[in-house]
């Protein structure tokens, strides 16, 4: 028995603790005083995949290579697989990968029966934005609480915006892309609608102006491209193929590289989509989804502080979804310590130590590692591409040795497949002409906009009539004002005979004597005599 395989070598004590009893991932052959040794062969368990982990390595040391190689395995395995491809360059797994030299060496150097195998595969982009099947959400599906995170919102903006969502729900106005949400703010502090929320305590100017805001800047970082409809189901990442492989979901985001918070606004709302719709599994024999999100770094850089909490929250408890996360990027301190802390599996390439900093965060990255027999900072800084340092989590939950590992190679093609070729994939998949078109049907804006043309209408109508009404009371007085200050006509021969003082004098003595007659008569009293 050489020391190599002797169990109570290094060497035979590494190994030992990867002989898993249950289905594993192939990840490598053990290195050992300089020397690959392919009898003894590094795994992880395919029931701890839901534990997370970090795969991590300076630019071209071989990690987005070991995110396509243990994603095949997970759909040659059954497991559906989500890959966030910030570069491109990952597409190549649905297409068989491509023999030369170099893979057959890397085969023959590890025990792998390498065969070239392409993966089924869906391909989607945010909003549409770039190739792939348009991955969209509704406000009202995304819901006022991560709207209030991704906008930053204060914990009284954040009750603020909450009563909107609940004045919207309560008047069928449907939140469907971020001009609704914007329409139903203004309208809520405008004259017409104040009185709405008065009796629930009312929205203020101020808050809804920081809400509007905040929309605003949200729709310049492309996010007004995410809301809308047709809403995306996300249990079309949970699908297998016919033939049993779990489907490898690609969301292509080489257009959206320079709009990291509508790339971490989507996570949001995918990870919480999922873990409010899939139910409690505890462990399992193997896991229901697991996430690669490649260059991890771009998630985290300068993202809010309610975005951290978010996603530390989501690791840390969707693990008993069955569902996997793995974090992709250079250094481990690029993902935060809080979710650092909920990783259970690691694949470290190599580290490059050119600068103090560099130093720096080489011997902080060693100290993650458990005890070992290798001179870790030694080893980090010697590795070559396609090699790293392992260490996961065994079938019992406890941490594995640290294993130095040459890796095996991808069955699919290690490169981006054509524009053609994905083009193609996309508008042939049944899918697309579910999701492509955008639907823009009536919702909050156009319902609110017909209301506030109907009142202005109807305003205008009564402003038309008081302004009749005025118009007709004025021109009335202005014809009595003219025919009092119009000249009189003259008057006829009959009116200047009456009008005469003879007449008007013949008239009184005419009178006088009949009314003398009348009275005579009536009292009884007759005609003195004379």
């Amino acid at each position: 028995m050489s020391e190599s395989t002797d169990p109570a070598s290094p060497a035979g004590r590494i190994a030992a603790g990867y002989a898993f009893t249950g289905p594993a991932l192939d990840l490598g052959a053990l290195l050992w005083d300089g020397a690959c040794r392919p009898d003894l062969q590094i795994r992880i368990p395919l029931s701890m995949l839901n534990r997370h982990g970090l795969v991590a390595g300076a630019t071209g040391t071989g990690k987005t290579k070991t995110l396509q190689l243990v994603a095949e395995q997970l759909s040659a395995n059954g497991v559906p697989v989500f890959l966030a491809d910030i570069k491109g360059d990952v597409s190549g797994i649905s297409a068989p990968g491509v023999a030369n030299e170099k893979v057959t060496g890397r085969a023959a150097d590890v025990a792998q029966e390498w065969e070239v195998t392409g993966f089924p595969c869906e391909f989607y982009a945010l909003g549409g934005i770039g190739t792939g099947i348009p991955v969209r959400a509704t406000v009202t599906g995304f819901g006022p609480v991560l709207m209030s995170k991704v906008l930053q919102l204060n914990q009284t903006q954040e009750q603020s915006l909450g009563l909107i969502f609940h004045y919207a729900d309560s008047k069928g106005l449907e939140l469907i892309d971020l001009k609704d949400l914007r329409a139903v703010v203004a309208f809520l502090v405008s004259d017409q609608g104040k009185a709405e929320l008065k009796g629930i305590g009312g929205l203020s100017t101020v808050t809804a102006g920081v809400i509007l805001r905040a929309l605003t800047a949200f729709e310049q970082q492309g996010a007004g491209e995410f809301f809308g409809e047709p809403e995306f189901d996300t249990s079309e990442f949970l699908r297998t193929s016919a033939d049993g492989r779990g489907v490898v979901s690609v969301l292509e985001l080489p257009a959206v590289q320079d709009k990291p918070q509508l790339f971490s606004t989507f996570l949001m709302w995918l990870l919480a989509d999922l873990y409010a719709d899939l139910p409690e599994v505890g462990d399992v024999e193997q896991p229901k989804l697991v996430f690669f999100f490649d260059e991890a770094h771009l998630l985290f850089n300068g993202a809010s502080k309610a975005f951290l909490e978010s996603i530390t929250q989501t690791v840390r408890l969707i693990r008993s979804k069955a569902i996997g996360i793995f974090f992709v990027t250079q250094t481990p301190k690029d993902v935060p310590a809080d979710v650092l802390a909920q990783l259970g599996n690691r694949v470290q390439h190599a580290l490059r130590a050119f600068t103090p900093d560099d130093a720096k965060a080489l011997k902080a990255t060693v100290k993650t590692f458990p005890n070992s027999p290798y001179d870790l900072e030694e080893l980090l800084t010697g590795l070559g591409t396609g090699e790293a340092v392992v260490t996961v989590l065994s079938e019992n939950g406890a941490p594995t040795p640290v294993a130095a590992t040459r890796l095996r190679a991808p069955q699919s093609r290690m490169g981006p497949v054509e524009p053609a070729a994905l083009e193609q994939a996309v508008k042939s998949s049944p899918l697309y002409s579910r999701y492509a078109e955008a639907v823009d049907r009536e919702s909050a804006y156009e319902k609110i906009s017909a209301e506030q043309a109907a009142a202005e209408a109807q305003a205008e109508a009564a402003a038309a009539a008081a302004a009749a009404e005025k118009q007709a009371k004025e021109q009335a007085k202005e014809e009595q004002k003219t025919a009092r200050g119009a000249p009189k006509p003259d008057p006829s021969l009959a009116e200047q005979v009456v009008g005469s003082g003879l007449f008007r004098s013949l008239a009184r003595s005419v009178g006088t004597q009949l009314g003398r007659e009348i009275s005579r008569s009536l009292f009884g009293t007759a005609k003195r005599r004379r």
